[in-house]
């Protein structure tokens, strides 16, 4: 074993939390090592994709039977295609265990899924800080939307947060670049809906694509390739967002290849002394040392790291006095709504490729509403113009053939609910020391399912969605319900949630171990609950939060 220098901090993981904790704790003065298991992927430069047409793919963008043989779990959904393959972790190399099934698509490289995220950026009220406690839920959330409104406000200023002011209690508003506008189908169907509902909007979607540019990164281009990287910059990601300024202060210091094995544990300090690491290539192992430790290799990644460290002294690992660590595992429950056809406007379509859509924000179990089941759902959808796609089905030849082929048809719109999943100690990840990775270490088993009251929400979440646009007088609607397993919203949260008590908690309302107070957790793992909304808007705000209060308790000594 190598002892190499020591850091003030020490980040693992460069996602959308690790690239904010890097460059918050750089800019407030902190010499940083920030560690990524996988490769080094360098902006623009290795977005090999990015600008490709379909037809320069030698399978057309799609998938190959090599492909489906050795990605089990990715085959399942969209994400396995040939247009972004190296964004996917090797399954053969990092297996885990599924009690029951469990959809868990990871991104081991720099910058994590900061490059294929959704981007979909909204704020959590205090309808949902609140809802535990007062429903008797799990546990308390330890803050209140007050205590993190201005660190949203930071966040979204650098990070570039396009969105409309609404003046929704149940979503706040922000600090928004211009709004991506709905188009002129959509913008016809939102009035429609908001004349017959007096408590359902259609907005545009508060998305972290630029509609103005920031210091080197310009404006979206409406590309819609945001999955393959994007060139200019122009949505949020490590490279191109929150690295460079880290970078620039000239405090940082990158290890890729960089697997880290244990949080170091000083039982007579009762405070983490750095973190071992491991080179996935030679497999050499490496102790760094720091005063102060961020973890940020996504929810399960991170609760994974703290099962494996100080077992000597918590057999369950680090952070697991409460008996909480790796229970209490969530996602969003989606892939139900409902669409239909409009035949208004005839006389127009779309321009460009807009890489966003509409919202419709939360309005069940709300102002009065009760529900059969606890907390709501918000709808993501779009309308758009049917292309030529649409005549394959048809068998015609001819020059009225060709012509309707080249016409636009009619309007396709539907929207798709995202459902809050309660949190339940049941759900959980755990060691499963009977199989062991590439690298020798034991892996995840993962025991997680929804429940009752997520089966009773998605009732409601198809019947909404066809009331809205049959009243919006769209056509031929139907509801569908593609089916649901959780992980399949690449939203993971929970299993090192905060809390108010060390008892019932794994984190304080700072986002540090009860059982360690210089070790802080600030990706999805923090969550106490889901609310309905994309998370990773909170992830960054929680992150700049804490590490701002990391500095100061090193300042007082505290750590």
């Amino acid at each position: 074993m190598r002892q190499s220098e020591t850091f003030d901090a020490i980040v693992v993981g460069s996602g959308i939390s690790g690239g904010w904790a890097a460059k918050e704790l750089t800019e407030r003065g902190l010499r940083v090592l920030l560690l990524e298991r996988g490769r080094n992927v360098e902006h623009q430069k290795d977005y090999k994709n990015a600008r490709k047409g379909p037809w320069e793919y030698p399978y057309r963008a799609g998938r190959t039977r090599a492909m489906v043989e050795a990605y089990p779990v990715l085959r399942r959904d969209y994400p396995l295609n040939e247009k972004n393959l190296d964004w996917w972790v090797n399954e053969q190399e990092s297996p885990y265990t599924e009690i029951k099934r469990f959809d868990w698509y990871r991104g081991y490289h720099l910058g994590g899924r900061s490059l294929t995220w959704g981007r979909q950026s909204y704020r959590l009220s205090d309808l949902d800080f609140e809802a535990n406690d007062r429903e008797g839920v799990a546990v308390d959330w330890p803050v209140r939307y007050a205590d993190i409104a201005p660190w949203y406000d930071h966040v979204e200023q650098h990070a570039g947060v396009s969105g409309s002011i609404e003046r929704l209690p149940q979503l706040p508003d922000g600090q928004f670049q211009p709004a991506m506008p709905l188009n002129c189908a959509e913008e016809a169907i939102a009035t429609r809906i908001a004349a017959r509902f007096e408590r359902r909007r259609m907005i545009p979607g508060r998305v972290a694509n630029l509609t103005q540019p920031l210091p080197g990164r310009g404006r979206c281009q409406y590309r819609n390739a945001c999955a393959l990287g994007c060139p200019s910059g122009s949505y949020f990601s490590t490279q191109a967002s929150t690295l460079p300024f880290a970078a620039a202060t000239g405090r940082l210091t990158l290890r890729t290849n960089a697997i880290a094995t244990e949080v170091i544990y000083d039982r007579d300090r009762k405070r983490a002394g750095g973190v071992r690491v491991m080179d996935a290539i030679t497999h050499a192992t490496t102790e760094y040392r720091a005063r102060v430790v961020f973890l940020c290799a996504s929810t399960l990644n991170s609760t994974w790291l703290l099962m494996r460290s100080a077992t000597d002294v918590w057999p369950d690992g680090l952070g697991s006095s409460s008996g909480e660590l790796g229970h209490n595992l969530m996602d969003h429950h989606f892939r139900c709504g409902a669409s239909g056809i409009s035949d208004e406007p005839k006389d127009k379509t779309v321009y460009g490729r807009r890489p966003n859509g509409f919202y419709i924000p939360r309005f069940r179990n709300l102002f009065g509403d009760k529900r059969a089941y606890l907390r709501g759902f918000g709808y993501q959808g779009s309308a758009n113009r049917q292309g030529w796609q649409r005549m394959v089905a048809e068998l015609g030849v001819g020059g009225a053939f060709k012509d309707a082929a080249a016409t636009p048809g009619p309007w396709s719109v539907g929207g798709t609910g995202f459902g809050e999943m309660l949190p339940n100690h049941a759900n959980r990840a755990f060691l499963d020391r009977t199989k062991t990775d590439k690298w020798g270490m034991p892996v995840l088993a993962i025991d997680c399912a929804t429940g009752e009251n997520e089966r009773l929400m998605r009732i409601d979440m198809m019947n909404d969605m066809a009331e809205m646009l049959e009243a919006a007088g769209v056509r031929s609607v139907r509801v569908t319900d593609s089916g649901y397993s959780p992980g399949m919203g690449i939203h993971e949260m929970g299993t090192a949630r905060m809390g108010r008590d060390p008892k019932t908690s794994v984190l304080n309302g700072h986002n540090q171990v009860w059982d360690c107070p210089n070790v802080f957790v600030t990706d999805g793992s923090f969550m106490t609950s889901s609310a309905c909304h994309n998370p990773s808007l909170g992830y960054m705000a929680f992150t700049a939060r804490a590490s701002a209060f990391a500095v100061e308790e090193l300042k007082r000594g505290n750590l």
